[in-house]
Formats: C-alpha cells, structure tokens, sequence
C-alpha cells in the first residue's frame, strides 16, 4: 500500500490487476510507479530508447528524448513533487540528491532584507523546490522504477494502436498495439496516456467514437533556453541586487539552478516580438541580450561559466484541457491520461512535471479503491478538477494578461486607465 496524497491509505486491489502506460517520462514513471506499490504489474512502453549512461552529463548529451520535446529546457520541480518524494519514496528522494539534485528550502525564495528576521518552522520543508536538470530526475525514477517488483518498462517501442471493443457505443480499450509489419497485441486491464504533447491516441480513439472535448488557450510566448555549467572553482553568484527571474513585458527571463555545477537560462519572448525571437533563437544574440540583464550576466559571464550547447528553442505553446467526460459518463473506458498527454500549460509556471507526477498518485487511489470502470472515471476526473483546475484557470488568466501587456507595449499610444 501507499499514503494518498492527502493522507488516507489506499485500499488493496480485492484483484491484481495489470495496467499499461504508454510514455516513460515524469507522469509515466511516476504512474507506474504508484501503480506498482499497490500490487498491480505494469508494463511501461518507451518510444525512445535506453540512456546508453548513468552519467547525467552523459545522457544530457547524448540521449535521444524524441518524445519529450522539452526535455532539455530549464526545470524546476515544485513542493508538490517534492513532499510526494519525501514521504513516500524516500530512497528514491536521497538517490536524486546523491546524483546532485539540490534541495532548495523556502529560505531561498526569501528576498535578502528578509532573511535576518526568518524562523525556520518545520512546516517550512513542505515549501522546498528540487533543482536539477530534467534528465537527472529521468535517470533517477527510471533506475528506481525497473528495481519495483512488477514494473517492466519496453523501450524503443511504439505504440500503433489501441485494442478497442465498441460496449453501448463506448470505446472500451482492452490493450495496445504494438511493432511494426505483423503487430503484436499487448492486453490489460486498464491503459494509461502518458505520451505527451504530442500523444496520438485522441484521434485514434476519435476514429473509434469517442468525444473528446478539448479546450485551449494560447501561451502567447516562445521558449529560449540555453544551459551553462560553472568554470572550475567557481560558485554560483551570490543572491542579492539584481533579480535574475523577471518579467519586462516585452521579455520574461529567468536563471534555474540545477546539478553537478549546471545551470540554465530561459528567455521566453512574446510571439509578437518577432525581431527578438529572431535574436535571441542564436547563440551569439542569445549571450547578448543576457550580458544587458543585471540579474543574469554574472551567471554567463565566460570567467565564471561555460556555454554546454547550443539554443534550445520551443513554440507553439498552449495551454490544453482534454474532456474524457461528458456530463457524469466517461467518453471511453479502461483508459486515462495523465501529465501533457491531457492537461498541460505554459512551462514558465514549472508546473507540469510536479502535475503529472501527482496525476499519477490520484489515479492509482482511485484504481486501489475501486474496479467498476464508471466509477473510476469519476472519480479520477473529479480529483483532477479538485486538484489541479483552479492552478490551471490561474495560468490561462495569466497568460493573457501577459500577451496583452506584450501588446499595448508596441503601442505607442496607448494609455493606461
């Protein structure tokens, strides 16, 4: 058994069950994971192949993450996935450390002229942020995951379609198609959705009859990110000043700490702002506009840290919510998703790791607590609109404030009411 996330302890399955998830990034990993502390066997099906490394430098460079597209930008992991590690998955926690990931308490969020009047209280700890690049955290649970008792994760494997039987004109989904030429037929009980941005099965299970409801709004930016890595015998600049996260308007920026010496830095421009998307998508124009940014330059000045590649850059960046309920039915059965495969929204928020990861947690109490499928999918869909919706509603407000904002600053003549 595991705790849920707020406390109470799922139930034992009354049956072992056996689940698939298809994607083995953050929300699929931590799926399986949930999963397979209560009993059930999963198979974790990878588009991509192995890390050919333990190295987190090593998989940075080399390890192919063609299904996660954002896999090489700036990451930062919020309390909610990091108290999750705590009391839950403890060993799991201290690996990611041992690897270099850094704890960052809720001191380290406080201006400096705050500090000095500060009293650590223990609930304090439930605030902490986990720092590290994206593929340290991957390296960690996927090492974790393949040691679980009934997790098997298939790697370089795609998945080509859904077993589907039509049940009172609901698609039921009783397994995955998988390989090329003569494909083979993986059957269970339940199929999870982690495959991400880019996920295919809602048009699949669209052909079959399902209707999926989608609503979306615009991010109104693009993602610049470049990674850097401290000089030998140099710390990280002292805080204080300048603030090296801030949003201009006409640029949002921010510098992420992360492990083993590595640090990166995100400019996102607004997508109106086409001359300094052009900029900074270059790895010369992109050093420049840092150089003018008092709170960044100390962190790329080429004394104090080394470029480890070149640009990353990221659009067409949306905030989506996709329906697998319509009213008090489930559109389809025997089938959930979890992280961007159904919920997603603007990365400048950080919050889409730390969903997918807890997205997983909901779905595995509500598969320990019950195996009637309706009422599964309510209960699930429930938890997700409990507890992830009223963040989500917060950044799509957000995000089209901040594009009018970017729009009235090209305005010469406008005037603030």
């Amino acid at each position: 058994m595991i705790a849920s996330v707020r406390g109470q302890q799922l139930q034992e399955n009354v049956r072992p069950e056996k689940g698939i998830v298809v994607g083995a990034g953050i929300a699929g990993l931590g799926t399986a994971i949930a999963l397979a502390r209560q009993g059930v066997s999963v198979t974790v099906i990878d588009r991509d192949p192995p890390p050919g490394s333990d190295d987190p430098d090593r998989a940075f460079a080399e390890w192919p993450r063609r299904g996660v597209a954002q896999f090489r930008h700036s990451h930062v992991f919020l309390a909610r996935l990091y108290v999750l590690l705590r009391d839950h998955y403890p060993e799991l926690l201290a690996t990611l450390l041992q690897m270099g990931a850094r704890k960052l308490p809720f001191s380290a969020s406080l201006p400096p002229q705050l500090l000095d009047g500060y009293d650590a209280l223990a609930a304090d700890d439930d605030f902490t942020l986990l720092s590290s690049r994206r593929v340290t955290l991957e390296l960690a649970m996927r090492r974790f995951a393949a040691a679980q008792p009934g997790i098997e994760i298939v790697p370089d494997c795609r998945v080509q379609g859904l077993v589907l039987s039509p049940d009172s004109g609901i698609p039921e989904v009783s397994g995955v198609r998988i390989g090329e030429g003569e494909k083979q037929e993986l059957r269970a009980d339940f199929v999870i959705d982690a495959s991400g941005r880019t996920s295919p099965f809602p048009d699949l299970l669209r052909k079959a009859g399902a209707r999926i409801a989608e609503e979306s709004a615009p991010a109104g930016i693009v993602y610049f990110t470049r990674h850097y890595r401290l000089r030998p015998g140099r710390s990280e600049p002292p805080r204080g000043g300048a603030p090296s996260v801030a949003d201009l308007g006409y640029l949002k920026f921010g510098v992420f700490r992360a492990d083993n010496g590595w640090f990166s830095v995100t400019l996102a421009v607004p997508e109106i702002e086409d001359g300094l998307r052009a900029l900074v998508r270059k790895a010369a124009g992109f050093d420049a506009v840092c150089a003018q940014l008092p709170g960044v330059s100390p962190w790329t000045d080429r004394a104090c840290a080394e470029p480890m590649g070149d640009v990353y850059a990221m659009g067409g960046l949306d905030s989506l919510w996709r329906h697998y309920m319509r009213g008090p039915r489930p559109v389809v059965r025997n089938f959930f998703a979890v992280g961007d495969a159904v919920i997603r929204s603007n990365p400048l928020y950080g919050r889409g790791c730390s969903a997918g990861f807890l997205q997983g947690h909901l779905l595995a109490r509500v598969i320990a607590q019950t195996s009637d499928p309706l009422a599964r999918a309510q209960a699930f869909y429930a938890a997700q609109m409990r507890e992830i919706r009223p963040y989500y509603d917060i950044m799509v407000k957000q995000d089209a404030q901040a594009t009018r904002r970017a729009e009235r600053a090209r305005d010469p003549d406008y005037q603030p009411r």
